[in-house]
């Protein structure tokens, strides 16, 4: 299979290629998301059922598995590795899903998706870090995060556009998925492994250092590490358990609680997503390296809270969905899922960068794994009002956590870092770092 793109795959093409594990994340998201309600239709699916789908998508619990498989076959056998065989399980889940006529189908189908996508987004980060100039890391570790925003930018206007063909219109939408998948997997056989990650495994072989033993037992024993996870986890779980939630559940939210039509909901997407690619073209890439990232975290932060205070207090008329989605859609282009993207591969040691982030993010997906299982009840119980200040608080605890505790990280190597926070190899010599 490797031998496939024989041509090399190098520079900003291989970073974007790289980054696209994101573009199919989100938009594996987001076909689902505006799909839900007329599969709940079409198959008769309780809130259970929903609950469930959402649960076990490439946005919750699916995606924690695949992660946290993929970050530690990723650190053992390398990143090319993941990129020879993840997007081949993608493409069957997919076309499961494409081709569904029941609910086992749609799960099963659901399910590998999300393990696929899961499995490549810890491997994305890490190679696309490793690779990076140390001047230019936010700006091409940005690429993910722009391609993360282009993916629901671009699938919920095909919804707009599929809308008058129904479900059959969602199952177009799967079908470009697979599409973009296999362009993507064909370009990446070309992909070289990570220099960093090879000189790792050189020096292992070369000191006698043995290979990926105790790596939870190091991200919890040694003081950086735990730092690390805490800023981490901090952030991108609590963000997560509301921007999460939002990827999958919005256009039902606006269907049925704001009382839109299917279209107008899926248009006020394409409007948020279209600016979340924008700041993060225009604030991250371009402002990433250059100024502060507590700064730029900080401002992004408040932004989405006082999005979701709009929402959450003002009631779903025009001009509050217009205020949430213009205040979030710029916000999450340069919050905390592209620090996220950046911190978690600058404060880790290269020989567990990807394992250490497939970890995180089983933790994090497996938080809205839970979280997306019971919201679809505690609305229909409680209301949207109370859903959305659980979801208020959520975001204030990550706000404070990122502003307190963001790193000085700008234009320092990766070696530099790690040298920085752990010692140089020769003074970790024998620990299995």
């Amino acid at each position: 299979m490797a031998k496939i793109g024989a041509k090399k795959t190098t520079g900003w093409k291989a970073t974007i290629s790289v980054a696209m594990a994101n573009y199919i994340e989100a938009g594996s998201i987001i076909a689902a998301a505006s799909s839900l309600t007329m599969w709940q239709a079409y198959l008769h699916l309780d809130n259970i059922a929903v609950g469930l789908l959402s649960a076990l998508s490439a946005n919750a619990f699916g995606a924690a598995v695949g992660a946290l498989f993929g970050g530690y076959l990723c650190d053992k056998y390398g990143r090319k590795f993941i990129y020879t065989y993840d997007l081949l399980a993608y493409m069957l889940g997919v076309l499961l899903i494409a081709v569904s006529v029941n609910f086992p189908m749609l799960l099963v189908g659901t399910i590998i998706t999300g393990i696929a996508v899961g499995a490549g987004v810890p491997a994305s980060w890490t190679y696309i870090a490793e690779e990076a100039p140390a001047d230019k890391r936010a700006a091409h570790v940005g690429t993910a995060q722009l391609a993360w925003s282009t993916g629901p930018a671009i699938t919920f206007l095909l919804a707009v556009l599929l809308a008058p063909l129904g479900l059959l219109g969602s199952r177009i939408i799967f079908i470009h998925l697979l599409i973009i998948a296999f362009i993507t997997w064909y370009i990446r056989q070309g992909l070289s492994e990570s220099a960093l990650w090879k000189e790792g495994k050189e020096r292992e072989a070369k000191e006698g250092i043995s290979d990926n033993k105790g790596i939870l037992k190091q991200l919890l024993s040694l003081r950086p590490n735990r730092e690390a996870l805490f800023l981490l986890i901090g952030i991108y779980l609590f963000w997560n358990l509301t921007a999460g939630a939002m990827g999958y559940f919005m256009p039902y939210i606006y269907q049925n609680v704001g009382g839109l039509t299917g279209t107008q909901a899926n248009l006020l997407q394409v409007l948020l997503w279209s600016l979340t690619v924008a700041t993060t073209y225009f604030v991250f890439m371009k402002l990433g390296d250059k100024f502060s990232r507590r700064a730029l975290f900080g401002i992004g932060a408040v932004m989405g809270i006082a999005a979701w205070l709009i929402l959450t207090f003002t009631g779903m008329n025009w001009f509050s969905l217009f205020a949430f989605v213009l205040l979030w859609g710029s916000a999450a282009g340069f919050g905390a899922q592209a620090f996220y993207g950046l911190w978690a591969s600058e404060l880790f040691p290269t020989k567990y960068r990807a394992g250490a982030q497939g970890i995180m993010y089983f933790l994090v997906r497996l938080g809205i794994a839970i979280w997306s299982f019971i919201l679809p009840t505690v609305m229909d119980k409680l209301g949207f009002k109370t859903a959305g200040i659980v979801m208020l608080v959520f975001l204030a605890i990550h706000c404070v956590i990122g502003i307190l505790l963001a790193p000085n990280t700008n234009g320092k190597s990766l070696k530099q870092i790690e040298e920085e926070r752990f010692g140089k190899p020769k003074a970790i010599k024998g620990k299995a770092i």
